[in-house]
């Protein structure tokens, strides 16, 4: 009797075991099972999740190639907001740095390095031309030239100012008139007119602001000049 209950105690503990192996295997494989689920969807969230664009100088679309430097810009938006032109990722002139103004808005760069080297405001509805004259008369050689119109940039002017400005590479200044909108980017000493002009006429019938059309907004890559 001694021997069969020992034989059934060994039986149990035998069965026991075996149960608890398979259980084990089991839990163990569910346990793999889960892991390769979690990976694969961890797997699938870096696949699919997107990706934030790269950013380029002046948010533009594309960056600029080398020796070039990148600009963006836009016209003032009727007499209410002035326009704003960045430079290499900087913006040099804005209604928040409130150095902008009724009139031509102009920022001046040296053509070899892309420094900015001044940003002037002219007055061309109730000043004199004069300054905006002397001014462009005194650019050297190589200065690349940022032009935007705010409210009106075309009362004053005179015959002077708009060939001192064609010649740097405009193409549509000697046609602007009262309350156009306008920008440019040129330079003194330029053989050849400007890709970077944009001009849009104040008409009445297609106005956005009721006595002033649209914004204008450009942007671009300026080549730096060589030596």
């Amino acid at each position: 009797m001694r021997l069969g209950g020992a034989v059934k105690f060994v039986m149990v503990g035998v069965v026991f075991l075996l149960v608890g192996y398979v259980a084990f295997q089991i839990f163990e494989i569910r346990i793999d099972a889960n892991l390769g689920s979690i990976f694969a969807r961890s797997q699938a969230e870096v696949e699919v999740r997107p990706t934030k664009p790269p950013k380029y100088k002046c948010s533009l679309a594309k960056p600029c190639p080398e020796n070039h430097f990148a600009f963006k810009m836009a016209s003032g938006a009727a007499n209410v907001v002035g326009p704003k032109i960045c430079v290499e990722d900087r913006i040099i002139m804005s209604g928040v740095k409130n150095n902008v103004g009724r009139g031509m808005n102009i920022a001046t760069v040296n053509g070899k390095t892309g420094e900015l080297l001044d940003t002037k405001v002219f007055d061309l509805w109730g000043a004199d031309v004069m300054p905006f004259v002397d001014f462009l008369k005194t650019l050297q050689d190589g200065t690349i030239v940022f032009m935007a119109t705010y409210d009106d940039s075309a009362t004053k002017l005179n015959d002077e100012a708009r060939k001192l400005v064609s010649d740097l590479g405009s193409a549509s200044f000697t046609n602007l008139g009262f309350r156009d909108n306008w920008i440019f980017v040129g330079a003194k000493g330029i053989q050849s007119k400007s890709p970077f002009e944009q001009h849009i006429k104040n008409n009445k019938d297609t106005n956005k602001y009721e006595g002033w059309p649209e914004v204008l907004e450009m942007e671009g890559c300026v080549p730096l000049k060589k030596e």
